[in-house]
């Protein structure tokens, strides 16, 4: 990455996700690098990803990462843990721009932190990969890890049904889960996840739970800062959405995420 264009510094960043989800780490990054000009794709043709076999997710990342390769990027960022998990390792050296994959990314600093077993919340395709055990493990091979899938949180969340008392069972029922593993702190390994804090927190306390976005986001800075690809010229930014299909539902979706300025641009990328 050293040796590309200085002018690659003022091109834009990418972002995509299955849907809003994705905004917890897109909201954390536009407030830790401003200036940096931004694109966010929300998959709604698709979602959700949990349920989807590592074939389609693969399909799906590449379309997506096709998508910005056309416009120029000088980086993307895989804010979904499904992704991550399924698609990243293959997809990761077929483009010459740097993608960052958000478990893997963060799996360094969440195993060197004083804990001895860990929780992951997650949905199923990312639980059946195991990828965030494994990474895990890379860097603590005695930390304890216990993954549950959680497949209608996604739902709860894109739907904004946090307060049905179906939702609340649903929420409780897993917890309930993780509990009797007696975790000393809990990965909320999916982006729509932190959105569920309000319902987790009625029972249990608030400093259990681990939110990947902000260690991945401070990860990319630092990354981006190393590589010399930080934007230099002081202009204003430019943010562009883009969505595959829902405009509206993903406005009305992403407001206790992210401010978004106006209508997404609807892309239909085949997949």
């Amino acid at each position: 990455m050293s040796t590309l264009n200085h002018n690659l510094n003022n091109e834009p960043i990418g972002f995509f996700d299955s849907g809003v989800g994705g905004l917890s780490v897109y909201s954390k990054f536009r407030k830790i690098l401003p200036k940096e000009n931004t694109m966010y794709f929300g998959d709604l043709a698709n979602l959700p990803y949990g349920n989807k076999s590592k074939e389609e997710l693969i399909g799906y990342a590449r379309s997506i990462l096709n998508f910005y390769k056309e416009k120029r990027v000088k980086a993307v960022v895989i804010a979904c843990n499904t992704s991550s998990a399924q698609a990243y390792d293959t997809v990761k050296n077929e483009y010459n721009f740097k993608i960052y994959p958000i478990i893997q990314s963060c799996a360094k600093v969440i195993a060197s932190q004083n804990n001895q077993k860990i929780g992951v919340f997650a949905t199923q395709a990312t639980v059946n990969s195991g990828v965030y055990t494994k990474e895990l493990k890379k860097y603590n091979p005695n930390l304890q890890v216990k993954e549950i899938a959680c497949p209608n949180w996604v739902e709860i969340v894109e739907t904004g049904s946090y307060k049905d008392d179906s939702a609340i069972y649903d929420i409780k029922k897993h917890l309930d889960e993780m509990r009797s593993f007696l975790p000393d702190r809990i990965i909320l390994g999916c982006t729509h996840y932190p959105y569920l804090l309000p319902q987790l927190n009625t029972f249990v306390p608030k400093g259990l739970f681990i939110d990947p976005a902000e260690i991945f986001v401070e990860y990319i800075k630092e990354d981006l800062k190393k590589l010399s690809l930080l934007k230099q010229e002081n202009l204003e930014f430019q943010e562009k959405i883009y969505v595959s299909a829902e405009p509206q539902s993903f406005i009305e979706h992403s407001k206790i995420f992210y401010k978004i300025q106006e209508l997404p641009v609807v892309i239909n990328l085949n997949n």
